[in-house]
């Protein structure tokens, strides 16, 4: 097998190989054997059509067949004899291929950069100076209330005001024909709480309960119902019963009630303790973008366009998947978009592909690796986070690809961990910082 290779950019290239007629004979002879032992030919014994009754049924297929197979066998051979790692879809040009003679053909494909990967270890990062403040951990306090609050009926008013939350019947219609979803019964609004128009609850204000009122409503063009997006909707509404929030309060029977802790100071301490974990976590993030910059800005070298291809559709998607709940009004306005986003996402992808790159070539130098019970219990904890979902997210990771991918991963984040170890980390007061919320200087 005679073989050339050349190098048509840093990510790119072009191999020429030419197979002996010999090994081209034997391909020949191997797939009409096979033939032979698979198919019965009228007036001939299993086994026992003659090569010659068998090209004159099959020749064209089984020449298309010998030729895949060459190539397919010599490119792979070619590839792992050369250590090239392909990153996209070999282009395929071949010659006429005959039996008895040479047979040659050309690829074409893109390949992983080679990486000369250095100032990697010590980089300069910023970390901003934060503190988790009394007033935010009043702030969770609260919001943890909030969650276990309870709705009381209202005993001692019958008029709705604002912040109350109504029980209504409502009835609804457009030039007095009804339309789909215009009636309801009991159906809880809190009044402020912009679950539906505010012309529409400010409205219900001022209702006494039991009676009957009519409201009018002036629906935007940008309604997500097509069906009364710009029009004017007549409603006839009943206040059936108040309730209004009550929330528990704050002492130390609720801290062991919803916090498991003994008492209210406890509670406080292990509010300060979780939102200090959350703020070390977001600041190591971004601590791990500004490395991952860094190396990017010392390391510059061109990704395979295949590979950002892949990636920009990906997020793509993503973002597709992200906005299909859109408003109509705004798909237009998204689709004229589209480009810029692509833009956008395209220049996100190509970052994301260069990290990629540039950690799987230092794990590589540092030898950082993650055994196969790592990997395993990585996909245990997202089977019991799944909840409903354990066997298909199981079953997807049995998948040879979906393996590899978790295990390339995991290498990732160890890799980004090992480098943070051995980072130069600055701490700054927030008006200092150089540092964007990207991991960006400005």
């Amino acid at each position: 097998m005679k073989i050339d290779v050349d190098e048509i950019n840093p990510v790119q290239r072009k191999i020429r190989v030419e197979l002996t007629p010999e090994k081209v004979a034997g391909e020949f002879h191997k797939a009409y054997q096979s033939l032979g032992q698979r198919v019965r030919v009228k007036g001939f014994r299993a086994g026992k059509a003659p090569r010659t009754v068998l090209q004159g049924i099959y020749g064209d297929e089984i020449k298309g067949q010998v030729r895949s197979q060459l190539v397919e066998d010599s490119l792979s051979e070619v590839i792992k004899q050369r250590g090239l790692q392909i990153v996209s879809r070999p282009e395929i040009e071949t010659n006429e291929l005959q039996e008895g003679s040479p047979f040659s053909f050309s690829a074409v494909f893109e390949v992983k950069p080679e990486i000369e990967i250095r100032d990697y270890l010590g980089v300069q990062v910023e970390k901003v100076k934060l503190a988790i403040s009394e007033e935010q951990v009043d702030e969770a306090l609260r919001r943890l209330r909030e969650s276990h609050a309870r709705l009381e009926p209202l005993e001692n008013r019958d008029t709705v005001e604002r912040g109350d939350f109504v029980a209504l019947d409502f009835e609804g219609s457009i030039g007095g024909k009804p339309f789909a979803g215009a009636k309801g019964e009991n159906y809880l609004l809190e009044i402020g709480g912009k679950q539906a128009l505010p012309e529409f609850e400010e409205a219900i204000v001022g209702f006494r309960i039991g009676e009957r009122q009519e409201v009018r409503v002036n629906y935007p063009e940008s309604y997500p119902n097509r069906e009364i997006a710009g029009k004017t909707v007549d409603f006839t509404v009943i206040a059936r019963e108040i309730k209004q929030k009550v929330l528990p309060p704050l002492d130390d029977d609720f801290a062991k009630d919803h916090g498991e802790c003994a008492s209210l100071e406890e509670l406080r301490t292990a509010v300060r303790t979780r939102l200090e974990n959350e703020l070390k976590q977001i600041q190591n993030e971004a601590l791990k973008e500004q490395l991952v910059s860094r190396l990017i800005e010392n390391n510059s070298f061109t990704p395979p366009p295949s590979m950002v291809e892949r990636q920009t559709r990906y997020l793509m998607e993503r973002s597709q998947n992200r906005n299909s709940g859109q408003r109509r009004s705004e798909e237009t306005e998204a689709a004229a978009s589209n480009e810029e986003t692509r833009k956008n996402l395209e220049a996100r992808a190509r970052r994301q592909v260069q990290a990629t790159l540039l950690i799987e070539k230092i794990a590589e130098r540092e030898k950082i690796e993650v055994s196969d019970k790592e990997i395993q219990d990585r996909v245990d904890h997202m089977v019991r986070a799944a909840g409903e979902r354990s066997k298909t997210v199981r079953e997807f990771y049995t998948r040879p690809d979906a393996h590899d991918e978790l295990r390339a991963q995991i290498v990732f984040d160890h890799t980004l961990d090992f480098l943070l170890e051995r980072a130069q980390i600055l701490e700054v007061d927030p008006a200092k910082s150089k540092v964007d919320e990207h991991g960006e200087k400005s």
